[in-house]
């Protein structure tokens, strides 16, 4: 099969040394890809910026804004069956970008935010026979929250995690996640290593194009 994976934060510019972004590290997205290339499928990673090498025969490509996230996204998909949408877009990114570093003395006090693509959402209208998987990191009412964007976002499978738990979520080696389908119960994960569930979703995903 062909993979394409999302890794890592998104990084959204107030000026060139200023940005908003989130505490994603890109170790699940990296894990996923390292597995699924181990198993001998074809992919490609689409990542922001991280401090990770790249896992053995696998493309890489390297962006930092959720719009460029976007355009690599809509350019690879055609070539690929599945896609797993495991970085951590930033919601929202400032209405005006300064080109000139802002002076302490001259900042405005209020950075007015706008709404970034949600890029699972626009990828439905050309999803067709795809799989699709998608990531929900959440603090409270987590599997309430993950059931509506599998629904908003017509997705196979989300993998929803608390990432206030310090052995799941951002910027470690384990996670502890629930599986949530559109049609069966959802299924609680035991805590396990990124690389272990990565080989779970690569299972998951062999098993959708056999269906």
């Amino acid at each position: 099969m062909k993979i394409l994976i999302t890794a890592g934060p998104t990084r959204e510019y107030i000026d060139p040394v200023r940005f908003w972004s989130n505490r994603s590290s890109g170790k699940m997205g990296f894990a996923v890809a390292e597995t699924a290339a181990v198993r001998g499928h074809e992919v490609t990673l689409i990542s922001g910026p991280v401090i990770l090498g790249t896992p053995p025969d696998v493309t890489r490509i390297d962006i930092e804004s959720a719009d460029e996230m976007l355009e690599a996204v809509k350019r690879e998909l055609p070539a690929h069956d599945a896609l797993i949408m495991c970085a951590a877009v930033s919601d929202f990114r400032p209405k005006i970008r300064s080109f000139h570093k802002l002076k302490k003395s001259t900042m405005p006090p209020v950075i007015e935010l706008e709404r970034n693509p949600d890029i699972l959402q626009q990828m439905l209208p050309y999803k067709g026979n795809r799989v699709f998987v998608g990531f929900a990191a959440e603090t409270d009412n987590i599997h309430v929250e993950a059931e509506r964007k599998l629904r908003e976002k017509g997705l196979n499978l989300i993998v929803a995690n608390d990432v206030t738990q310090s052995d799941a979520g951002f910027e470690v080696d384990t996670n502890r996640a629930t599986l949530i389908y559109p049609d069966r119960d959802p299924e609680q994960l035991p805590l396990m290593t990124k690389v272990e569930l990565g080989g779970v979703l690569i299972d998951f995903v062999e098993a959708q194009s056999m269906v």
